[in-house]
């Protein structure tokens, strides 16, 4: 299982990573929009997989698939704490203003988003 923890974290990197660099070409702002897309992606993601998989909470077969797209690939794709120094980032050279509507953005995007994904997934 660790194995596919690894894996699924790896791969989870990579599509943040291409996700980022693409956003960041094309964005002309700013605003680290590809960290809050990422976030946003991911939380609605992490929620619709809890979801959907949650019927089988004591199945291991179930457990063991949580755990690798859930710790693994979503714990590898989404960010918190590049969200976190982006928005104090943004504090230092945008002013304070800028950096809580990042924050905020992000924090309430990802919620939104985790509970869309919940409900999506059968559970909310």
């Amino acid at each position: 299982m660790m194995l596919l923890l690894a894996l699924a974290g790896g791969l989870g990197a990579v599509a943040r990573f291409l996700a980022d660099t693409f956003v960041a070409r094309h964005n002309p702002l700013r605003m680290p929009l590809g960290t809050l897309l990422i976030n946003v992606t991911g939380s609605l993601l992490l929620g619709f997989l809890t979801g959907l998989l949650s019927a089988g909470a004591g199945d291991s077969t179930g457990a063991t698939v949580r755990a690798v797209l859930g710790t693994g690939f979503c714990g590898g794709y989404t960010t918190f704490s590049t969200a976190s120094v982006e928005s104090v980032r943004l504090w230092v050279a945008e002013g304070r203003a800028t950096g809580v509507r990042y924050a905020a953005a992000t924090l309430a995007g990802s919620v939104a988003s985790a509970a869309l994904g919940l409900w999506l997934g059968g559970i909310a």
